[in-house]
């Protein structure tokens, strides 16, 4: 990943008070705030529906829709992509069937929309996906400069790294390996390590030598209210290891794949916003229902996500299964979510002290209903079960 510029007088002084020190945006606006974009894993996982022509619908999507001007950039395809084996010079092969086209090509096809182009690959000799009549998907352990030289040729911009077939190797030496090559491909790479958190990469996969862009820190997302709910608690309390540029990510978005209401996925897409994961859309956008696609196109909330001040939400109560999370904003502001994980409804009453407030009045924008009241900053009323209240609190 291309440094980040620090050298500021502001930086210094925070640097001073041992403060986290916020880097500066890139010249294109991408920036090290957390990336928005697109995975198919969560729609289509390895079946034939998964191939190029998917892939630029996709891309034509994110255009007709307005989730490009939303803010989401990233095209990303996932395992299942390349070809069984490597080519005689044990260069990596896009599978035939799937992307005739070749993956530079389909790069170029994603650039000329205006957005960004991922691959994936595994830290391990072969991906994630079972092996099949005794082969396997192949790895990039020990293949490392190879492929980013690869990765570099064919335009890619995102490269998320999974932990499969890893052969006992240390994590930070495997993912150390893939993070130097990048840097040596002449070509900036955005590097996302998904690691599932065994090793508790929000303690190194930031810093040199493999400086992440993020991490995951937890198993796999399933499109149903327990695991979104198990991997937010898993999450939530790592606000600590997050700085600007350096994310944790509790994994993908399952908004619009059907096994949650649309009650639990405002919800879904309200946490992941204030803890600034990376948004990743995982449902396919070719087939989305209008309800799913306001969800993800909740500019009040990105606007969360992408703060400029770049901190990560800080749970500050989960008594009785409600849980307070609140991040500051840029100007003065909090963003506060209430989420009552139970199946009954509750009654809130969240103080300003709560959310660290000092006494005056506020605006309280509510962030769903995108309407405006005025107050202390208190926050009152009833939650039904699974919901969450979302709100920009504003001097």
């Amino acid at each position: 990943m291309a440094s980040l510029l620090r050298g500021t007088a502001l930086g210094m002084l925070l640097g001073m008070l041992g403060l986290a020190i916020p880097a500066a945006r890139a010249a294109d606006g991408s920036g090290p705030l957390p990336q928005m974009g697109f995975n198919n894993w969560n729609s289509t996982h390895c079946r034939d529906e998964f191939n190029e022509a998917m892939i630029r619908g996709i891309a034509d999507k994110f255009v007709s829709l307005g989730l490009k001007d939303a803010g989401y950039q990233y095209v990303n395809i996932d395992d299942c992509w390349a070809n069984w084996q490597r080519d005689k010079d044990g260069h990596l092969q896009p599978n035939p069937k799937r992307f005739p086209s070749g993956i530079k090509a389909l790069a170029a096809y994603i650039h000329s929309k205006g957005l960004k182009f991922g691959l994936y690959s595994s830290a391990g000799t072969s991906t994630c996906e079972p092996l099949q009549e005794n082969r396997g998907f192949p790895g990039g352990l020990g293949h490392e400069k190879d492929d980013a030289a690869s990765f570099a040729a064919w335009d890619v911009d995102y490269l998320k790294y999974d932990n499969c077939n890893n052969q006992k190797i240390e994590a930070t030496q495997r993912y150390a390996a893939m993070a130097e090559a990048l840097r040596g491909s002449g070509r900036t790479i955005f590097f996302s390590v998904c690691e599932w958190g065994e090793n508790k990469p929000w303690l190194w996969a930031g810093k040199p030598p493999i400086d992440a862009g993020s991490w995951r820190t937890t198993g796999d997302i399933s499109d149903n209210y327990a695991s979104m709910l198990k991997i937010f608690k898993q999450n939530v309390v790592l606000d600590g290891y997050a700085s600007m540029g350096h994310w944790n990510d509790p994994d993908m978005l399952e908004v619009g794949n059907g096994g949650m209401t649309d009650v639990e996925y405002r919800s879904h897409f309200s946490l992941w916003s204030i803890m600034n994961a990376p948004l990743l859309i995982g449902t396919d956008l070719r087939k989305i229902k209008p309800d799913a696609l306001k969800i993800l196109l909740n500019k009040d909330v990105i606007a969360v996500n992408q703060d400029p001040l770049g901190v990560q939400g800080k749970q500050v109560s989960d008594a009785g299964g409600v849980h307070v999370i609140v991040k500051p904003l840029q100007g003065g502001s909090h963003a506060v979510v209430v989420f009552n994980e139970t199946d009954a409804a509750k009654d809130i009453d969240v103080s300003p002290a709560q959310l660290g407030l000092s006494p005056g009045r506020y605006t309280l924008r509510d962030l769903w209903a995108h309407t405006d009241r005025q107050g202390d900053g208190t926050i009152k009323g009833s939650l039904a079960p699974h919901a969450t209240m979302m709100y920009r609190v504003s001097p």
